[in-house]
């Protein structure tokens, strides 16, 4: 006898089919009982007890390994790693070292700040009416034209390097040697300049104002309780209104406030080391500098010796090689370095103050640690306060350029 076997749609072998015959009463046909029936039927007894256990545990086997087929689905790839969030580096006490910006340094009408944003930008108020304080200062390169020091009229160079004016509001006082107490006073400066901007003096900057139509109702906006809208004091004001605004917050400020994820490990490593080095003796307070006057060269006298500081203001010797301490915002943009301007990149100019003014020798390590906290002192440009304005146009009254 042969017994064959067929196979199910689900892929799996069927039962052996039965053999010809009758079905008996008590399996119904063609189900695998009573194939195995038929097989002890006595007609049947030539099959052997043999042959029926093998094929009892044949199809036992096949029916199972059906059952039991192997699963084709792949595993689930593991969870990937979730970054360790930072851990605080400084204890609280040295972190109250750190102060965030305020919004601005000082509120003014959305009026006087177009006024004075359109005045910073006007290069008629220069004798060759191509140098404007965006020129020296400028405002989409961190305000900073990149240069040692600064090209004005008929091509001379300044005698120190153009500090940023962002933020600059909220410096003690202005200029390297601080001849100016603030912001509105510092704005008259450049103008008047013979190697600046070199317009003759105040009245003929004013007949200049005056002299361009659309200027009038800007003033006149801006100051509404003026009953001479255009003169040298509204002049300034705009300007340091529009100066006053000109904050630039980064996330270095989110972590002063007390988010520890603001800034990586490496980074809070960085402003300890910075501390402890004493480089925060002189950079402290929300502009990380700023605040006061110090003596370059206080330990190590400074390589360049031709400009003295305050003493070519005050005539005192005690003021000799005394310069605004400048402040670290925004620093990794700002090159080149100091109030001479020889310095070109921040890494040099951090092993040069830990050298000259406090008489540390950095390693690389330890100066590569604290640019990367400083870098966290670059903010966010004030994109609406950058643009450059539509200027009103010139009218017939108005100054042609005196060409060098």
């Amino acid at each position: 006898m042969v017994v064959v076997s067929s196979v199910r749609r689900d892929g799996c072998p069927a039962a052996p089919a039965a053999p010809d015959g009758p079905p008996t009463a008590a399996s119904p046909p063609h189900s695998p009982i009573a194939t195995l029936g038929h097989l002890l039927q006595p007609d049947r007894m030539r099959v052997s007890h043999l042959t029926f256990s093998l094929a009892v545990a044949a199809l036992t086997l096949l029916i199972c390994s059906c059952e039991k087929a192997p699963s084709t689905a792949q595993p689930a790839p593991p969870p990937a790693p979730v970054a360790e969030p930072s851990k605080p580096v400084l204890d609280e006490a040295q972190k109250k070292m750190f102060q965030a910006l305020p919004e601005n340094f000082g509120t003014a009408t959305e009026a006087r700040v177009t006024l004075g944003r359109t005045l910073f930008h006007d290069a008629r108020l220069s004798a060759s009416q191509d140098i404007s304080c965006n020129s020296c200062h400028t405002l989409a390169n961190y305000g900073v034209d990149g240069q040692p020091t600064s090209t004005g009229f008929k091509g001379h160079k300044g005698g120190r390097n153009s500090p940023t004016v962002f933020n600059a509001a909220g410096h003690a006082s202005q200029f390297w040697d601080g001849r100016s107490p603030h912001v509105e006073d510092q704005a008259k400066g450049p103008v008047l300049n013979p190697g600046e901007m070199a317009i003759k003096d105040d009245k003929a900057a004013v007949d200049i104002l005056r002299s361009i139509p659309g200027y009038l109702p800007l003033f006149t906006a801006a100051f509404p309780e003026e009953k001479v809208a255009i003169t040298w004091e509204t002049y300034a004001r705009a300007v340091g209104a529009f100066e006053r605004q000109l904050v630039t917050p980064s996330r270095f400020d989110a972590w002063a406030k007390g988010d520890d994820q603001a800034l990586t490990e490496d980074e809070q490593k960085g402003a300890l080391l910075l501390m402890q080095t004493g480089c925060m003796g002189c950079h402290n307070g929300p502009l990380v500098g700023g605040t006061g006057f110090q003596k370059v060269g206080a330990v190590t006298p400074w390589p360049n010796q031709n400009d003295h500081g305050r003493q070519d203001l005050t005539k005192a010797l005690a003021d000799d090689m005394m310069f605004k301490v400048p402040s670290l915002r925004n620093v990794d943009k700002t090159a080149p370095y100091f109030h001479d301007g020889q310095t070109a990149t921040l890494p040099e100019a951090v092993k040069m103050m830990a050298r000259h003014q406090l008489g540390r020798e950095l390693s690389d390590v330890e100066v590569a640690s604290i640019v990367a906290f400083l870098k966290t002192l670059t903010g966010e440009l004030p994109q609406a306060l950058i643009a450059a304005p539509e200027l009103p146009p010139s009218g017939p009254r108005t100054p042609k350029a005196i060409k060098g």
